[in-house]
């Protein structure tokens, strides 16, 4: 129809005066539209002449009717997969195990020891979770085998603050002679065996070197346990008598013994931890510290406010730096974590007072400690808190202090030495080793290369030739793997 519109259609209608003329117009509409094309309505507001009709063809499937009806909405989007977990560490470790397996009843009991004791694992893997990329990114680069990412659980507990009464110290139990033989700082201000970065390179320099001269990484973990001297002493021993030389074969003290096994069951655990009842938190697989290097001295507390820590949070990521100072010598690097780098160095640009609040002081004969601390605006308790030393300590001639810096004078921080090791008050017991026989008895045998008193010989009787052990099938050189 010439110049139709629906809207007018309907505007039309409600002007007629009746319903029959009403109905008559839309009779003459409809005979009218009815000659329109079907599948090309026209809209033009201009007359045309009439068309005839185009007959549909049947191959042709019909024209559209004039108005389109409202579309179907499209079908709702699937709900999107939820995101796979974020990688975890224990995977990454996992797949790079590749030391051999024990088995036996010594792995069987520390299995069982962490199995009854699931507080010290949690424990264990809360403290190792700052640390363990850092480590297994070390391990890997060097095409370790990851399980030595595990040895601080051995050595540690994962704890940066360990301390034996053996006086070795941090994560990788450094004694202070192997520390400094490794390139690990020791002195007043710093103690490299606590520093994370420092001690987990020397720790896998050392490893390696080990591996390297026994060939096997058993053998490597013993020596580092118990001192390659007296791992040599003992191959050199069984090889003298024809006897296998792997590390279940070596005659070694219970805690060398033991050390071993106790590997296995922490990968044992890490392998499957629902097997022994223990639920295994998640390690993000991503670094959780980063470095930050400084050339100015600064305090530790106003360090750990700077990079809004607590005070507790700080020392434990930063345990080398001993005193209430960090002492830049040239540069020194201070750990923190990843999302408080930005914050440190915003803080410490816009920070406009003094750095450091403390410097050395050597204690003179005349100095009594009360007037020390009464001058400095101290207690005595505080002088020794401050120092780290025992309310039950005295302080003497000759010791280094820090007392509170006054005023905003250069601090005195003179390079000092290592502070001497106290001598233990225990005598150390000296090292027994074991053999194991078929029947499983246990007999005590010398360690390889240990000393032997002299025994005195009477004049003109040649000394007793030395009786050799016992190598008959019942004697097996297999040293104690229980009890």
């Amino acid at each position: 129809m010439p110049g139709y519109h629906p809207r007018s259609f309907l505007t039309m209608i409600g002007n007629m005066p009746s319903r029959t003329a009403a109905l008559g117009l839309a009779a003459a509409l409809v005979a009218a539209c009815a000659q329109m094309p079907p599948d090309k309505p026209d809209t033009s507001a201009k007359a045309e002449p009439a068309v005839v009709p185009i007959p549909i063809r049947k191959e042709q499937s019909p024209a559209p009717p004039a108005e389109t009806p409202a579309q179907t909405p499209p079908p709702a989007p699937a709900a999107a997969a939820p995101p796979p977990p974020p990688p975890n560490i224990w995977q990454r470790i996992r797949a790079g195990y590749r030391l051999p397996t024990l088995d036996g009843a010594l792995v069987q009991r520390q299995e069982q020891w962490y199995a009854d004791n699931p507080e010290y694992v949690a424990r264990m893997v809360e403290r190792g979770s700052y640390f363990l990329y850092h480590v297994v990114e070390e391990v890997e680069r060097r095409k370790m085998p990851t399980e030595i990412a595990l040895l601080p659980m051995i050595e540690s507990a994962y704890n940066p603050q360990a301390y034996s009464r053996s006086h070795a110290s941090g994560m990788w139990q450094f004694i202070p002679s192997t520390g400094r033989t490794y390139g690990l700082r020791q002195n007043f201000w710093y103690d490299g065996r606590r520093d994370v970065l420092a001690a987990t390179s020397a720790a896998l320099d050392y490893l390696q070197k080990l591996h390297d001269q026994f060939g096997d990484w058993t053998l490597a973990l013993a020596a580092y346990n118990w001192g390659e001297g007296a791992v040599s002493r003992a191959v050199s021993r069984n090889q003298a008598r024809g006897l296998p030389i792997d590390y279940e074969s070596l005659a070694m003290p219970l805690e060398t013994r033991k050390y071993v096994p106790k590997l296995q069951a922490v990968k044992n655990i890490i392998s499957s931890p629902g097997q022994f009842g223990i639920k295994l938190a998640d390690v993000p697989d991503r670094p959780y510290f980063a470095t930050v290097t400084t050339r100015r001295h600064i305090d530790v507390e106003l360090a750990a406010e700077l990079a809004e820590m607590s005070l507790e949070d700080f020392r434990f990521l930063n345990p080398a730096h001993n005193k209430p100072v960090i002492k830049a010598g040239g540069s020194e690097a201070i750990v923190l974590p990843v999302d408080k780098v930005e914050v440190f160095e915003k803080n410490l640009e816009t920070h406009n007072r003094p750095l450091v609040s403390w410097q050395a002081y050597t204690v003179k004969r005349s100095d009594k400690p009360e007037k020390i601390a009464s001058k400095h605006g101290m207690t005595l308790s505080q002088l020794k808190a401050a120092n780290g030393i025992p309310g039950n300590k005295k302080i003497v001639a000759g010791q280094t202090l820090l007392v509170p810096l006054r005023g905003n004078a250069d601090p005195h921080l003179p390079d000092l030495p290592a502070p001497n090791v106290a001598r233990a008050r225990y005598k150390a017991k000296r090292a027994k080793c074991y053999v194991v026989s078929s029947s499983g008895a246990k007999k005590q045998v010398a360690c390889a290369g240990a000393p032997t008193k002299k025994k005195s010989v009477a004049a003109g009787k040649p000394p007793a030739t030395p009786q050799r052990s016992s190598t008959t099938s019942d004697v097996s050189a297999r040293a104690l793997t229980g009890g």
